[in-house]
């Protein structure tokens, strides 16, 4: 190391507890416990803690049952005992209904115990499924995640990654090239970037590990403690200016500038923000409640729901119900993406899960078609034969089956093919007698059209008429996309 040269700060399991937990507030269990593996040189290798710091805090004064991983011991590697550790912060969490936090940072499986190493990842994984929708569970990646310990990662409701330490992969580097002889670095393989914007795998990535933590005090305050209490509450602040949309329908804009408009100003927390950014998935809060937004965003690809899209909003559907967030749901969208490569994709099968998150979706939820809402797509998108408890649109927002230039070419086709100039003609015709604002009004489509204006006031007014409907308890479980 050079004069000039900082030294290497080792990451410390314990300050990072102190970071994300209430001053004073961590109880520490396990502290003392220590492997038996005699083999392989590890009998002079039995640091206390065996390789993970286990207890319980506080977070804003909610209790939390958490794990760190210490990658200065054993390089956090799991063993036997490492793995019991962890089980048991599940057991409390799952046994005192509230959340669970697992800071990771590790080697692996350790080698030196074999398969005990293995069978202690599978106890983890038993617990994260038998916890799913009932306890929220947070993954915090703040360095190595690799082989089989991914799992669990991908077993939870929100996954938070650092991008200067994290990575995520089931085989690493090495094992890639000597496979497909491919050369490919620890980032390039499973970094912060590729997992938040490729994989789908990272839901919020922060610039190092105090960010990840701040990002996790952040979601807690959007999440109830189990699926049996109510979310908790904030003091309610005022939105945002409300933006005026373009009228032509083809013209983009940022759906995030509306939602900001409707829900308390600074409230969002959009989740999976740089993957499927053709569709919005957002915590945020209206007078002080959590809720989840989902909103098609028509500056990426017209928005258009695809596979990638389909499957990110069914799985923040999925979470929302699961621990009794309402759902806002704003619509401009024109259909599902054409093209042989998703029909071959499966758009079919994966586009039915938003389909049938919505369905099976039992809390408050409301939508508000901003300016088009057309085929399959309007009815996957909260509509109200699928549950919606109300159906708002703004003025000028069309229903249909498609837009107005692919019906003509269907409907009128002989007649424009033999002349083409009484195109415009049909056109006019088509949306004067199928694209009526009022039409989805007069058979209960949409309940009222409303003044953008007035859209917070609206959505309030229904959510909170309907909120004693919601009873908490276990609904479903938050399976994986």
């Amino acid at each position: 190391m050079t004069d000039t040269q900082a030294p290497v700060q080792r990451p410390d399991a314990r300050g990072r507890i102190d970071t994300l937990a209430d001053d004073g507030s961590f109880v520490e269990f396990g502290s003392q416990a220590r492997h038996h593996v005699t083999a392989f040189g590890l009998a002079d290798k039995r640091p206390d803690g065996d390789g993970v710091v286990t207890g319980t805090v506080t977070v804003d004064g909610r209790p939390v049952a958490l794990f760190a991983q210490d990658p200065t011991a054993l390089g956090g590697s799991l063993g036997e005992v490492h793995a019991q550790k962890i089980a048991m912060v599940q057991d409390k969490a799952s046994r005192g209904r509230i959340p669970v936090v697992g800071l990771l940072d590790s080697g692996g499986a350790r080698i030196q115990e074999g398969v005990a190493a293995l069978d202690g990842y599978a106890h983890i994984f038993h617990r994260n499924v038998r916890s799913s929708g009932r306890v929220p569970q947070i993954s915090v990646v703040l360095g190595p995640c690799a082989g089989g310990a991914v799992y669990s990662p991908a077993l939870t409701d929100v996954v938070i990654m650092a991008r200067d330490r994290a990575h995520m992969f089931v085989t690493g580097p090495k094992v890639v090239k000597a496979v497909t002889f491919e050369d490919v670095s620890l980032a390039d393989l499973g970094g912060a970037d590729v997992h938040s914007t490729t994989s789908g795998v990272a839901h919020l990535v922060a610039d190092d590990a105090e960010g990840a933590l701040e990002l996790t005090r952040r979601v807690l305050s959007y999440l109830p403690s189990s699926a049996w209490e109510e979310p908790p509450l904030a003091a309610p602040v005022p939105p945002e200016a409300m933006p005026e949309i373009p009228t032509d329908h083809r013209q983009p804009y940022d759906v995030r500038d509306v939602i900001r408009g409707i829900v308390d100003g600074g409230s969002m927390l959009e989740l999976s923000e740089a993957f499927a950014r053709n569709i919005v998935t957002s915590f945020a809060r209206m007078d002080g409640r959590p809720v989840g937004v989902v909103a098609n965003q028509p500056s990426v690809l017209a928005g258009c729901l695809d596979i990638a899209a389909s499957e990110k909003a069914a799985r923040f559907v999925r979470l929302c119900d699961a621990f009794g967030l309402p759902l806002v749901v704003l619509v401009d969208v024109p259909g599902f993406l054409p093209g042989t490569g998703q029909e071959s994709a499966g758009i079919i099968r994966k586009g039915a899960k938003l389909l049938y998150a919505f369905s099976e979706a039992t809390v408050p939820r409301a939508t508000v078609i901003l300016r088009k809402a057309y085929g399959g797509a309007y009815i996957v998108m909260n509509s109200r034969n699928i549950g919606a408890d109300a159906v708002y649109s703004w003025p000028g927002a069309e229903v249909a089956v498609m837009g107005a230039e692919g019906a003509v070419d269907v409907l009128y086709r002989r007649p424009i093919a033999e002349d083409p100039a009484s195109r415009p003609e049909y056109l006019a015709k088509y949306k004067a007698e199928a694209l009526r604002p009022d039409l989805p009004n007069e058979i209960l489509s949409v309940d009222e059209t409303i003044d953008p204006g007035d859209t917070r006031r609206v959505l309030l007014g229904t959510l909170n008429a309907v909120r004693g409907s919601l009873e908490p308890g276990f609904r479903h479980d938050n399976l994986p996309q």
